[in-house]
């Protein structure tokens, strides 16, 4: 997953990066209520989640900077 989304995010815009934060952090709030009643199946989603927002941030910034 993590080369396809780099593929992905590097001709996004900035604001279709934002967009796509934005979703990431409603799946890992979605994940982390889930969790809390017991809902998840994969727990270890909510990791996978936090790298993919980590991923879309860092190209954010790297654009921001280029």
């Amino acid at each position: 997953m993590k080369s396809t989304l780099n593929k992905d995010i590097a001709h996004k815009t900035h604001a279709d990066l934002a967009k796509m934060v934005a979703d990431k952090r409603e799946a890992l709030r979605l994940f982390r209520f889930g969790t809390a009643g017991a809902k998840a199946k994969n727990v270890k989603e909510g990791k996978s989640i936090r790298k993919d927002i980590a991923r879309i941030l860092t190209a954010m910034n790297a654009q921001k900077t280029a």
